[in-house]
């Protein structure tokens, strides 16, 4: 009896909460994982079955909608963007879902409250779930007027729709972390056994520009809380800048504990610069997982992926100039020498002959086989004939190197900038014809002139260029974060500031170590081009033999 009433009322207390927690479904999923399925479906286009949605555009044209991805024209945060004369308006839930003026609600007493002679016209009014749904399906607005054929419409179920509806709602709704009414904090890494002196040389570059930035020669604080009414959007947007010194200590798979504990301790809107004594794979893992903007670090051992999105790196590194030459010698294939790899074990022989690798092996079609050389081996190598021969070699096997070349005949000898940084100087006037070298940076002669800048805007501000690669990359890293957080204004979203950066113009002023950098939607490397270069007989001097951009 007493069995049988319980299971009664189990059956009871099932039936009453059956509707509620259906109820609590979005299109049949739990609400955590429909927010991530709608996460998908806007930036990759893929319905929660994993099936690519489905759109037309202009009227009648199908197309796949990994094609056109919401993300692709409003942007990873919905904050929209400028294409020609096509303006792509925000879609984020801030925006979506209130009334839309044509001026920004920070300008404003309330909409309504304005008489309605001075009162701003309003383009529509704030969307619902089922206008929304409507625009998406049939590009309808809320004020009933149709949005451009530009706009695809979307062939959703209800279920679908209701999925993307829920991850609209959500779409930087709120502010990131590390944003206060008055304050933006940022941080900076050092990571490992650092040299001090060039960690110190790049605090106090960064903490230079904040001083700079944070200067009340215009009077901002002020102008932003009593500035006049239709320019708030504007002076509101200004807030002070703090800079943390984030220092990581012991084993490199402790870093991401000690950059979860920094952060949980004093949350930050992004990471700026940063230095590790090894790879950056750890503080690259944290920001992704934390999605945390990390702006150029310091490093020539970034992590080479092409989905990840949170760090901007300055270039790929090692693996760059690999890259580089492997595109260089794929297009002289034939010419009957044969390639000959040589390799001395470390770190960044590894990753700038697996740049080779991966690149020659695309493009030639053939695997490439290397071989470990060690001081000793070099000086008993037979000498090579009719070779193309790759040194991925440090500046301690050089003198080596040098007797092998001199022994060997009709062969070129190509080695790494960032691996042999010596090989300029150390190079003798006999070898020259023969010797190449990737350069992943500005050529030297103008190198001193864009160098020079920065060192007059150091002594301004009482500093000496004691480690100029670092201090000049520092100075690109503040030039570029005052351009990105003008238009950033009071859209205080991590997803935006990336945005912003991905739509900046290319940029040739402000950086001294590279030719130029360039930004598009998900690039997450800058500097997209390396040198290879030859040496003048006559005085040692570089000369170009490609074009610095690759890709």
């Amino acid at each position: 009896m007493r069995r049988g009433f319980c299971s009664l009322l189990l059956t009871a207390l099932m039936l009453i909460a059956g509707p509620v927690a259906a109820a609590e479904l979005v299109g049949g999923y739990p609400p955590d994982r429909a927010l991530r399925l709608g996460e998908r479906m806007y930036r990759e286009g893929l319905l929660p079955s994993g099936e690519p949605m489905e759109a037309l555009v202009q009227g009648d044209i199908p197309v796949s909608g990994t094609m056109f991805s919401c993300q692709s024209c409003h942007l990873r945060s919905g904050l929209g963007s400028v294409e020609g004369t096509i303006v792509t308006p925000p879609v984020n839930a801030v925006e979506l879902f209130q009334d839309y003026t044509k001026a920004p609600a920070e300008t404003l007493p309330q909409w309504q409250e304005i008489p309605s002679s001075m009162r701003p016209p309003m383009i529509r009014p704030a969307y619902t779930d089922e206008t929304l749904a409507r625009v998406i399906w049939t590009g309808v607005d809320s004020a009933g007027r149709e949005i451009s054929l530009t706009m695809p419409r979307y062939l959703l179920d209800e279920a679908d729709m209701e999925v993307l509806v829920y991850y609209l709602r959500h779409l930087s709704a709120r502010p990131s972390p590390g944003v206060t009414s008055d304050t933006i904090r940022f941080a900076t890494v050092i990571a490992g056994d650092v040299p001090a002196g060039k960690a110190k040389a790049m605090v106090a570059t960064l903490e230079a520009y904040f001083r700079d930035r944070n200067l009340p020669t215009r009077r901002q604080k002020d102008r932003a809380r009593r500035g006049v009414f239709y320019r708030k959007h504007i002076l509101t947007a200004w807030r002070r800048l703090e800079l943390e010194v984030w220092r990581l200590e012991g084993d490199p798979q402790g870093w991401e504990d000690q950059l979860a504990r920094l952060y949980a301790q004093s949350p930050v809107f992004a990471l700026v610069g940063g230095l590790a004594a090894g790879d950056w794979e750890p503080i690259h893992r944290f920001c992704e997982r934390m999605r945390l903007p990390c702006l150029f670090p310091l490093t020539e051992r970034p992590v080479i992926s092409e989905r990840d999105w949170y760090t901007l790196y300055f270039s790929r590194g090692d693996y760059q100039e690999g890259e580089t030459l492997a595109r260089y010698l794929a297009g002289k294939k034939g010419d009957g020498r044969k390639l000959v790899v040589l390799r001395e074990n470390g770190d960044r022989t590894k990753r700038v002959l697996l740049g080779f690798g991966q690149t020659w092996e695309r493009l030639a079609g053939e695997p490439v086989s290397d071989i470990a050389v060690t001081p000793e081996d070099l000086a008993q190598m037979a000498p090579l004939k009719d070779g193309i021969v790759i040194c991925a070699v440090t500046d301690r096997l050089l003198p080596r190197l040098f007797d092998l070349v001199r022994r060997s005949s009709n062969s070129l000898f190509y080695l790494f900038h960032g691996v042999s940084p010596g090989l300029a100087k150390k190079l003798p006037a006999d070898l020259r014809p023969v010797v190449r070298m990737t350069y992943p940076y500005r050529l030297p002669e103008a190198e001193s002139r864009y160098r020079r800048l920065v060192s007059i805007w150091l002594r301004g501000r009482g500093l000496k260029m004691t480690y100029p690669h670092v201090q000049t990359r520092c100075y690109f890293i503040g030039w570029m974060l005052s351009g990105v957080l003008m238009h950033l204004q009071s859209d205080y979203y991590r997803d935006f500031l990336l945005d912003i950066f991905d739509m900046m113009n290319d940029e040739t002023y402000a950086i001294v170590d590279f030719p130029r950098l360039s930004f598009g939607q998900g690039q997450r490397y800058a500097a997209k081009g390396c040198y290879v270069v030859g040496f003048n007989p006559e005085d040692g001097r570089l000369q170009v033999l490609t074009d610095w951009v690759i890709h």
